[in-house]
Parts: structure tokens; sequence; C-alpha cells
């Protein structure tokens, strides 16, 4: 035996590695308060309704239940033209500050738990798609719903879908 035991290497020894936890959010942030992070919401659900909805709304009341071909069409182009509108400014706005068109005028943000940016794929992926699947079965949805809404009632002002990306809303 050339070396001893004990200046080998234990190949079942765990890695050695430095581990640092993720940190709290700096104080520097200011949490946004539950009134702004509300009108923020029924603002864009305002914004969307008028841009999107409104217009075959319109239609079908100017129609006058008989549907004329011609109205739909211009309505139905109406409103897809208000929504890529829409989703092009969201996009650029999410994107630029993680901001809807409402948190914009607001003047909230969403952030990364850490401060960092959020990215637009973590804000539209995990904040918005995974949190609109269990909308679609029916009453788990509703009582889905119900409960990401309550839990900015909690000590950290996250809902579920905040704390499903990994983000808080903060104030600019």
């Amino acid at each position: 035996m050339d070396t001893p035991i004990a200046n080998q290497s234990n190949p079942y020894a765990p890695p050695k590695a430095a581990v640092q936890d993720v940190a709290d959010p700096p104080a520097a942030f200011e949490h946004a308060d539950r009134l702004a992070r509300l009108g923020a919401s029924m603002i864009d659900g305002v914004l969307f309704m008028v841009v999107v909805l409104a217009p075959l709304v319109l239609a079908g009341v100017l129609s006058d239940r008989r549907m004329n071909p011609e109205v739909l069409a211009a309505a139905v182009a109406i409103a897809l033209a208000g929504l890529i509108a829409w989703s092009w400014i969201s996009i650029v706005l999410v994107r630029a500050n993680g901001q809807s068109i409402a948190k914009w005028l607001v003047g909230i943000k969403v952030v990364r738990k850490d401060g960092s940016r959020a990215s637009l794929g973590r804000i539209f992926w995990r904040r918005n798609v995974v949190n609109a699947l269990p909308t679609l079965i029916p009453l788990v949805g509703s009582l889905y719903q119900l409960a990401d809404h309550l839990f900015i009632f909690g000590e950290t002002q996250q809902c579920l879908h905040d704390r499903i990306a990994d983000t808080i809303v903060v104030k600019l």
C-alpha cells in the first residue's frame, strides 16, 4: 500500500459547495397596497372589455336581433384589431417594466421576490396561464379564484399567483 487510506477522497462524501438561501425582498421595495392592486385589476378588466368585447356587444345591439353578416364581420375585425393592440401594448409594458396598462397608470409593478426584474415569460406563464388553468374546472375554478384573491390579506400580501410565480407587486 503506497498511500494511506486517510488521504484518499471519499466517493460517497456529500459535495462541497457554498449554498446560499434566497434573501427576503430588500427593505427598499414597498409593497403595493391592496387597493392599488384591486384598482389596477379592475382598470385592466374594463380596458379589455371596452377595447375587445364592446365592439361585439355593440354589433349585437345594432343588428336588432337579426345578425347582419357585414355588421358581424366588421365587429369581429374591430374586436380583433383591439385585441392585437391591447396585447401588443401589454407585452411591451410587461417586458419593459413588469407592468400591465393599469399597473402603469396606478404606479405599481411586478418584480421577483428578491427584487430583480420579472421576465415576460415568468409573468405570462406562471402568473397568468398557470393561474388560469384551475378556472377551467367548474366550481373548483371559482373556489380557486376566491382563494387566490383572499391570499392578498396574508402577511406577505401575495396572492396565490404571486406565490406560484415567486413575484411581488411593489410601488414605483
